[in-house]
This record gives C-alpha cells, sequence and structure tokens, in this order.
C-alpha cells in the first residue's frame, strides 16, 4: 500500500506530539507527588528546553542536508529512552534526567517534522499544510494530557511512564519500513548566509519574539496550570480533563484559521490571541472549580492555540531558498530560550510569593505580545499601501 508522504508526515507527528505532550504533564505531576516545590517544577519545564535550545538549529542544518529519516528515528528513539528513565528509577534527580533526553528527541523529530510540512506543500498551500498539522498538534495535546492523567490514577505514576515510553517508540518500526516515501535533503542554495544575517531582518526578529512569547505562554499554562489544581486539591483527571480543554479549544480554531487569516492577517489575528490568553491568565487564580477553569483554558485555546500554526508559517515563507530546516531551528531554539528562562523566573517567583504573580505575570508578557503583533500588522498593512 503507497502511503501519501503528507499523511505519513502528519501520523508521525502525532504519535510523538501525544508522547512528548503527556510526557511534560507527567514529569510535573510526578514531581509534585515526590514533594517538589514551585521552583523545582519549573527548573524540570526548563530541563525540557535546554537540548532543543542547544540543539534546533543544528537540527534544522542537518535536515536540510541530509533529509528527514533518520533525524525523527534519532528523535523519537531519544524521547522514549526518556521516559524509561523514570520508570526504572523514580526519583527527583531522574524527572529531569528524563526531561533534558526528551527535549533532545523531541527537538530533533518537531525541526524535521515541521520542515516535512512546508516541503511537501505546493506554492500557496502552505497555510493549509501548517494548519492541519497545527490541527493534529492541537488533537494530540488533548490526547497526552488525558493519557497522563488517567494513566496516574488508574495505573500509577511508574506504569504510567512505561506506557509513555512504548507511544514514543511506536515511529521507529513506522520509519524503517516506509521511511522511504520521505524527501531526501536537498543541497543549498545560493550564498551562504550567516545566522547573524538572518537575525538582521526585523521582520524575523519579530516573529522569533512572538514565537517564543506564544509557546511560553502555553508552556507555563500547561506546566502551572497542574500546580494549582493540585494546590486547590484538584484530581489528576480533572486536571487532565482541563488540560484537555485548550487542546480541544486548539483544534476548533485551526479549522478556521485560514480564513480568519484570509480576513485580515497573520499579525493581526496573532494580536487577538494574545489579548485572549492575557485576560484569561488573569482569571485562572480567581477560580477554583474545575468546570469554570476548563471554560478558561477552552476559551485560552481559542487565542493562543492559533500561535503556533502563525508563527510557523511565517518563518517558513521568510527563510532562505534551501534553508527553511534551519531557519525553523532557530525558531524553536528562540522558542527554548524562552522556555528555559520562564520557568526559572517564573518558578522563583512562585516559591516566593505565591501562584497569583506567575499567572499575571504572564498575562503582563501576553499583552507585550499582543502590542507587538498588533505594531507589526500596522507596519505591514501601510507597506502594502
Amino acid at each position: 500500500m503507497t502511503i501519501a508522504p503528507i499523511h505519513f508526515a502528519f501520523a508521525l507527528a502525532f504519535i510523538t506530539l501525544v508522547g512528548a505532550q503527556a510526557g511534560r504533564v507527567l514529569l510535573a505531576l510526578a514531581a509534585l507527588r515526590l514533594g517538589a516545590n514551585p521552583f523545582e517544577v519549573g527548573a524540570l519545564a526548563a530541563t525540557f528546553s535546554v537540548c532543543p535550545l542547544m540543539f534546533a538549529w543544528v537540527a534544522g542544518r542537518l535536515t536540510d542536508r541530509f533529509g528527514a529519516r533518520w533525524l525523527l528515528t534519532a528523535g523519537a528513539l531519544g524521547a522514549s529512552c526518556g521516559l524509561l528513565v523514570p520508570f526504572l528509577f523514580h526519583t527527583l534527580p531522574t524527572l529531569y534526567v528524563a526531561g533534558t533526553l526528551l527535549g533532545l528527541g523531541f527537538s530533533f523529530y518537531i525541526v524535521s517534522v515541521q520542515n516535512l510540512v512546508g516541503t511537501l506543500g505546493k506554492q500557496g498551500e502552505h497555510a493549509a499544510q501548517f494548519s492541519t498539522f497545527a490541527m493534529v498538534a492541537a488533537v494530540a495535546s488533548f490526547v497526552g494530557p488525558m493519557i497522563s492523567g488517567f494513566s496516574i490514577d488508574h495505573m500509577g505514576v511508574g506504569s504510567a511512564f512505561l506506557v509513555l515510553a512504548v507511544i514514543a517508540a511506536i515511529p521507529v518500526p513506522m520509519l524503517v519500513a516506509h521511511g522511504g516515501v520521505l524527501p531526501r535533503g536537498k543541497p543549498r542554495s545560493g550564498p551562504s548566509e550567516s545566522l547573524g544575517g538572518i537575525l538582521a531582518n526585523p521582520e524575523v526578529r519579530r516573529v522569533l519574539i512572538t514565537s517564543g512569547l506564544v509557546l511560553l505562554g502555553v508552556d507555563l499554562f500547561q506546566f502551572y496550570l497542574p500546580v494549582y489544581g493540585y494546590a486547590i486539591k484538584l484530581s489528576a483527571s480533572e486536571i487532565g480533563v482541563i488540560l484537555a480543554m485548550f487542546a480541544a479549544a486548539s483544534f476548533v480554531v485551526r479549522l478556521v484559521l485560514p480564513w480568519l487569516i484570509a480576513r485580515s492577517s497573520e499579525e493581526t489575528v496573532l494580536s487577538h490571541a494574545f489579548f485572549i490568553a492575557t485576560a484569561s491568565f488573569i482569571l485562572i487564580p480567581l477560580f477554583k472549580s474545575a468546570i469554570v477553569l476548563s471554560v478558561i483554558a477552552f476559551v485560552f485555546g481559542l487565542g493562543l492555540g492559533c500561535g503556533p500554526p502563525i508563527t510557523m508559517m511565517l518563518t517558513y515563507t521568510q527563510s532562505p531558498k534551501g534553508r527553511s530546516g534551519e531557519a525553523l531551528g532557530l525558531r524553536l531554539t528562540a522558542n527554548h530560550l524562552a522556555r528555559v528562562v520562564g520557568p526559572l523566573v517564573f518558578g522563583s517567583i512562585g516559591s516566593a510569593l505565591g501562584l497569583f504573580p506567575v499567572f499575571w505575570g504572564n498575562a503582563l508578557m501576553m499583552a507585550w505580545g499582543a502590542l507587538l503583533s498588533w505594531h507589526g500588522a500596522k507596519r505591514r498593512k501601510a507597506a502594502r499601501g
């Protein structure tokens, strides 16, 4: 049976993103059950981003040169091994090892998949292709936390890590059997361009900043919502359902994203998304009901859920010819720089001042992102005359 390369890429993305999203929630909840404080949870969130920060740009260069097949295989193996560590040795230090290995595998995997989505899409189809990829990610984000929450409640933390390790390894036999349908790498065309040359473009810098803010907002929501839910005595299943509501809303908004962009622009939609996220972060610590928090999470997803596909589209379309993987790797590097610094900063704030300042500090960051995107939309509109 012949497999369409783009469908194969989406299937690979779904399986890996389920494992990654479930793994991150599981790491946070496992740390809390081992007595970790908010700073330690923040540091755990940062470990997931250390390797993408260091290697995502390199991964992008490699996928441009050699293609995606073997990088995807290595990424899946790394993530699976990372999840096996706390299954074998369930202590707080092993959770940091697991977060690091999971992040390493994810960095090689996600850059390759994102570049595949752009490469396999024809001219004029990128908005639809990246929106579809984002919907796949949203479904994975819905399934992942549910798997974590119910696995912990019904099987225990250790068995939950084993389940996720198996899920993360599924792409390996798929790639061995069918990886030949994926395109090979292409030699770089045109003159070589330095990293500094890419960053000299003000539009690229703005996209990198807003992309980092989007991912930081989503990450801190996904890490500190469990902390807040644990503090107000919600069950793991309730926390999983709340996080899944964000993913469900992300799927809904990505269905209509091409239509929203066609009616305005990428930057205008992104600015509205940031404003919705601002209001959501303000409201979260004011309520303790799982139902109300689920509603807020859904609204949050309707807003910030459209951020990743928009910043992916802008990054891919603005990249130099033959260097799309490298540009997407640079975007992932910028995202994870925010993911390393942000959790440490907000973890310190949470330990010193409590969770209210964590959520309201996030609201201020989202407001900054809204202003950046709004001014970007105005500049682009003026440039178009």
